[in-house]
């Protein structure tokens, strides 16, 4: 029988696979990874492209999940041994009903009148959501918005470390943030294939992004997590997630200014101005 050759998915995606299917599925839906949840200016990645293939877990699923650790998480360090639906339902202001569905696509189970075992609890999410391990990324783009990102600690505890940036401007190159050395764009592509980098991370401004992602996927790069306004267009084969803050911004002035008391005043404001 002759496998299917996946070697173009690279070791790290490979080995998060359990079998020839769950790489074969990976290949045929490239909407399998990297959701943002923000924190600042991002709080953690959820890769799903290193989740049980087999499992179709809905997409605000998988956005409360992280939001479930990061709570857990807290406990643990606080020396608590076990944390019930209900006290996590209260954090997050939804109903432990829902807390409870969404943690049987996990495969965590609690013991009644008890709850959930903490330790276990971290362990199985965080295995479940693929931040127990950590895959390099490579950023592009070292100006104000990939300089944040840089300097966000945070990432390495949700599975994803950026080890160099890559820039063309000549002021940057040779520099570091937090210790993240930025190097020319040409050199990207043999450090990619030496230190095996299949995740690349685009900030730079929306009217060059298209031509970064080119480059990546001619590179050798198979996920993308894209920070600009522009829709980048790759082969099919090629995971992108799209994060802008500028969609969160208007999400949230929209919630803002459409509130009636709030539309109300702004309308006695300008007409007084007048």
């Amino acid at each position: 029988m002759l496998f299917p050759d996946f070697s173009f998915l690279g070791e790290g995606l490979r080995t998060r696979c359990k079998s020839t299917k769950q790489m074969k599925l990976l290949v045929e839906n490239p909407g399998f990874i990297l959701f943002a949840v923000k924190k600042k200016l991002i709080l953690q990645v959820i890769n799903r492209l290193f989740m049980k293939a087999d499992i179709n877990v809905p997409i605000p699923v998988l956005r409360r999940m992280p939001s479930y650790l990061s709570f857990v998480k807290t406990l643990q360090k606080q020396g608590e041994k076990y944390v019930s639906s209900t006290r996590i339902a209260e954090y997050m202001e939804i109903d432990s009903t829902q807390v409870t569905k969404d943690l049987s696509h996990t495969g965590i189970s609690g013991k009644t009148r008890v709850g959930y075992e903490v330790d276990s609890f971290v362990r199985i999410l965080e295995d479940f959501l693929g931040f127990s391990r950590v895959d390099g990324a490579f950023l592009v783009g070292a100006g104000s918005l990939g300089s944040a990102l840089l300097q966000d600690k945070g990432l390495s505890a949700f599975g994803l470390q950026i080890e160099a940036a890559f820039d063309t401007d000549k002021t940057k190159i040779g520099t570091k943030v937090n210790d993240i050395e930025i190097f020319h764009i040409d050199q990207f592509r043999a450090m990619a294939a030496e230190r095996k980098v299949v995740i690349g991370i685009i900030t730079v401004p929306a009217e060059h992004a298209q031509n970064v992602a080119d480059l990546m996927v001619a590179w050798g790069i198979k996920a993308i997590w894209n920070f600009t306004p522009a829709r980048i267009k790759v082969p099919t084969h090629i995971v992108v997630q799209n994060t802008t803050i500028y969609m969160n911004l208007a999400i949230l002035f929209n919630k803002l200014y459409n509130d009636k008391g709030e539309k109300s005043k702004r309308l006695k404001a300008k007409a007084y101005r007048l």
